[in-house]
C-alpha cells in the first residue's frame, strides 16, 4: 500500500531552502520515493491556501516512508528546509 508525504510550504529563504532542495531527491531515491507533484501555484477550488509551494511525494509502503524521514541522510538536509520554510505535513496510506 503506497504512503504520500504533503507538504504545504511556506519558503521564507530561498537561500536555506536551496541547501534543501540540492540533496533532498538522492535521499528520496534511497528510499524508493519519487516526486508525484511539486506546485508553487494549485487551484484552491474550496478555503483558502496561504502557502509558496505543494510537494507530493510518493513511497511504495509507509515502513519505507518512516525509514526516510527519520534517517540520518534526511534529517541532515531538513535541517534547511526547517529553517527556510514554515511547513505542514501529513502522511496519508492508500486505500488499495
Amino acid at each position: 500500500m503506497s504512503a504520500y508525504f504533503i507538504a504545504n510550504i511556506r519558503i521564507k529563504s530561498q537561500a536555506e531552502y536551496a541547501k534543501y532542495i540540492a540533496g533532498c531527491e538522492n535521499v528520496f531515491a534511497q528510499f524508493n520515493g519519487k516526486y508525484i507533484a511539486v506546485e508553487d501555484n494549485p487551484t484552491v477550488l474550496e478555503g483558502s491556501w496561504n502557502y509558496t509551494r505543494l510537494v507530493l511525494i510518493e513511497f511504495p509502503d509507509k515502513k519505507s516512508l518512516d525509514a526516510w524521514y527519520h534517517s540520518s541522510s534526511y534529517q541532515e538536509i531538513l535541517k534547511y528546509r526547517l529553517k527556510g520554510a514554515e511547513c505542514d505535513t501529513v502522511v496519508v496510506e492508500s486505500q488499495e
